[in-house]
């Protein structure tokens, strides 16, 4: 056994040591990579200041130049061994992050589904059945309600859509009638009509002893005629 196996056994012997939290380890492991993070920091430092002595001395001083260098590979090393060492704890915090994460979703998934079991503890399926049809029964019967209300009562309403339509005309006309009866006239004003010309009667000779009847009754509608349209158009 290494003497690192026996380091880390000697170190876990005591049992009644309590494991950390997830929060606990999750702290450790932050110092640490903040630690290690200035540790990178001071050897990057260093290296730059190294090269810098050896490029002073140069070929002057080859001997403080050498050690410089050299100086200088050991910080690199100790540069590349604390990248693989933060790395190593970035993946092992995320794990353990992510592994809290799970126990924390686990553990209410359980709550849940305790509470789930509790609220179900009080219900039984056939009765949750027998409410099913009692609610589709129900739905139905207000159904057959709602078509019986909607349908037309009859009430003798059966009449004869002809003599309806010949009704309707008739109302119609008496109403046009009315209207038509209430039409007003334009006034007249209180003023003496033009007078009539007079008109020369020119009856040929042979016809002065005698008119017939026909011809005074022509006569007598043309000149009535005449007046009615010389009246109109002195109204207008």
């Amino acid at each position: 056994m290494s003497k690192l196996g026996k380091f880390f056994k000697g170190g876990g012997s005591s049992k009644s040591r309590a494991a950390p939290s997830p929060q606990e380890a999750l702290a450790r492991l932050r110092e640490t990579e903040e630690m290690l993070g200035k540790k990178q920091e001071y050897l990057e430092n260093r290296i730059q200041r190294e090269l810098a002595l050896a490029k002073k001395h140069g070929t002057q001083n080859k001997r403080a130049a050498l050690q410089a260098l050299k100086r200088k590979k050991r910080f690199e090393k100790q540069l590349t061994q604390i990248d693989g060492t933060l790395s190593t704890i970035e993946f092992q915090r995320e794990a353990l992050e992510n592994s809290h994460t799970n126990t924390e979703v686990l553990r209410n998934m359980g709550f849940a589904a305790k509470a789930m079991k509790t609220v179900h503890e009080n219900m039984d399926l056939n009765k949750i059945d027998d409410l099913m049809q009692d609610i589709t029964e129900q739905q139905d019967i207000a159904q057959e309600i709602s078509e019986a209300f909607s349908q037309r009562i009859g009430l003798g309403d059966d009449f004869d859509e002809d003599e309806l339509m010949a009704e309707l005309e008739e109302l119609e006309q008496e109403e046009l009638n009315k209207k038509m009866t209430n039409v007003r006239l334009p006034n007249v004003p209180p003023s003496s009509l033009p007078a009539q010309p007079d008109r020369k009667r020119s009856t040929p000779a042979t016809a002065r002893g005698s008119v017939p009847a026909t011809a005074l009754s022509s006569r007598r509608a043309e000149e009535e005629d005449d007046d009615f349209k010389q009246l109109a158009a002195w109204a207008t």
